[in-house]
């Protein structure tokens, strides 16, 4: 999958980055569960996550499989920050905030995302 799921450090901390940036909708499902495994080998509460959806292509199915994984994961989130989320219809956003029953703050960059992320 291109290393589309992988850890990035930043200023000594690990970020698990989802990288959707530039692919089909018929990708998206296989990048999420990618992402829910990698997600649950950890402790609860302590991964950071850097979602990119810079020319991501989300279609409905994928939503809902996204929408999932984001409330089965939530345990083991401590922050999550996305970017290039200008390709993400806003209805799938709030769908995913309400039903997960977390924030996303949007950031322009992956460099601002990753400076939040470890900010706390």
């Amino acid at each position: 999958m291109d290393n589309r799921v992988r850890f990035l450090e930043h200023k000594g901390r690990q970020i698990l980055l989802c990288d959707f940036s530039h692919c089909s909708a018929g990708k998206v499902p296989s990048i999420v569960e990618q992402i829910k495994e990698e997600v649950a080998q950890h402790p609860p509460n302590s991964v950071l996550t850097l979602a990119d959806f810079t020319g991501a292509e989300i279609d409905k199915p994928g939503a809902i499989r996204m929408k999932e994984a984001l409330a089965i994961d939530r345990p083991y989130v401590k922050r999550s920050a996305w970017v290039g989320t200008e390709s993400l219809p806003k209805v799938f956003y709030e769908n995913f905030k309400h039903f997960s029953r977390r924030e996303f703050p949007i950031f322009p960059t992956r460099e601002e995302a990753m400076e939040w992320l470890v900010s706390s």
